[in-house]
């Protein structure tokens, strides 16, 4: 049994160093480093504004034109709140701080920067294989982003834009 959890945890260990790497090569704005963590036909979709790539071309140009360079704002804090692993799949639940001063097509196509503070949850659903990076299906609540923007207003609307607040709050970070 010792060698089954043994395996099993050097199997998540080797998925989180992996997507790590991935996460610090995008921070570093470092392309080629980011897409040779990925497989030869990965794909990355951004549920909350429609962006990302499918396949090489597609994932490497969504990096060079909405990513690498201009992930967040210089203050972005990224609170890691859990993270869940199996053989196939790595899940992230994180809560991400900044301060909107630039623009940030990946997640607010076309909007320019307002200077408001966000806090806001992601889930982010990594598919691995090969050791590498098969694909990442990230979610967010965009209506809650765009509230805090001061972009939609959510009155007589099921939104609340504090929930990323009171995820921190129960999980005492």
């Amino acid at each position: 049994m010792s060698k089954i959890i043994a395996s099993v945890e050097a199997g998540h260990f080797l998925a989180s160093e992996l997507f790590d790497a991935h996460v610090q090569a995008e921070l570093a704005a470092d392309l080629d480093a980011t897409m040779e963590t990925m497989v030869d036909s990965p794909h990355l979709l951004n549920l909350g504004s429609g962006s990302g790539g499918v396949g090489q071309e597609g994932v490497r140009r969504f990096y060079a034109e909405q990513l690498i360079g201009q992930f967040f704002p210089p203050d972005a804090e990224f609170v890691p709140v859990s993270r869940t692993i199996d053989g196939e799949r790595l899940v992230d639940e994180v809560v991400i701080k900044f301060t909107h001063t630039q623009k940030i097509e990946h997640l607010l196509p076309a909007v320019e920067p307002t200077g408001r503070k966000v806090t806001i949850a992601f889930v982010v659903i990594v598919g691995l294989q090969d050791e590498k990076v098969a694909y990442e299906h990230i979610y967010w609540d965009q209506a809650g982003l765009l509230v805090q923007l001061g972009l939609l207003n959510p009155q007589g609307l099921p939104i609340d834009p504090t929930a990323a607040e009171r995820l921190l709050k129960v999980m005492n970070h």
